[in-house]
């Protein structure tokens, strides 16, 4: 299981990531542009994804991920459930969460 503490420590481990307060709830940005946020109750995050492995990833592990209806719809993003995933698992959502937003220049200083 993972923790709030553990997105934090690994988003900010990304080049150029910095946290911001947005809407009351901390995200987590590269060049101004948010690519993860943790939900009002520490059990959840918000996170970028391609909405076509968006369905895919929410039809084959819905206890996993989800879309919050009426928040998510329109956009390239999907929640994921804390409880759900191992460290290594977040390490790689946030990981290509971040690729999503960052220049390409940038993106490709990372494996």
């Amino acid at each position: 299981m993972t923790t709030v503490d553990d997105v934090r420590a690994i988003a900010l481990s990304l080049p150029e990531t910095m946290e911001k307060l947005a809407w009351g709830l901390p995200t987590f940005r590269v060049r101004n542009k948010i690519f993860a946020s943790i939900g009002d109750d520490d059990e959840v995050i918000g996170i970028a994804v391609p909405r076509a492995e968006r369905a895919h990833l929410t039809a084959a592990e819905p206890a996993k991920f989800f879309i919050r209806a009426g928040h998510d719809d329109n956009y390239d993003w999907m929640r994921v459930r804390l409880a759900a995933v191992e460290v290594e698992e977040l390490r790689e959502l946030l990981t290509e969460a971040w690729r999503l937003k960052a220049p390409k220049r940038l993106s490709s200083t990372i494996e």
